[in-house]
């Protein structure tokens, strides 16, 4: 068996800084979480909320996945449904007081799990693999977008 392709290495990557994450946050109080979850707090407006529509659009999952998302996550406690203030027929997904905690927590989570890769690595190759992987998803970003 040769050596794994570049997109299975990406995927364990992915997988295993993703699985640190999720470790370090259920020592954190957050035992429920999963890396999932990532797609809805990585693009809801901490502020005002976001729109079903758009957190679907913004992750790149179908309306219907994010919904389960959002029903998960509601049901947890994390995010509440709200009438939109410009449309009252639509609904926002807010944070709730806990969402809000487990984004900060997840923020310092990234930040430690980020500064042991950066260890790890050393910092020349860290940089190396960011501006690679920063000029791969905007190089395949700009075709998709086309």
């Amino acid at each position: 068996m040769g050596e794994p392709d570049l997109s299975r290495l990406l995927l364990e990557a992915s997988r295993v800084l993703g699985a640190e994450m999720v470790a370090d946050l259920h020592e954190r109080g957050f035992p429920d979480a999963r890396p999932g979850h990532a797609a809805l707090f990585m693009h809801i407006d901490r502020r005002s909320g976001t729109r079903l529509t758009d957190l679907a659009r913004r992750a790149r999952m179908t309306k219907q996945g994010m919904m389960l998302l959002v029903d998960d996550l509601e049901q947890r406690g994390y995010v509440r449904r709200v009438p939109d203030p410009e449309d009252t027929r639509a609904k926002v997904v807010r944070l709730t007081a806990r969402g809000r905690r487990f984004v900060a927590e997840a923020r310092r989570t990234a930040a430690a799990v980020e500064s042991r890769t950066r260890r790890e690595l050393g910092s020349r190759r860290y940089e190396a693999l960011r501006d690679s992987l920063e000029q791969l998803i905007g190089v395949r970003e700009e075709t998709v977008s086309e």
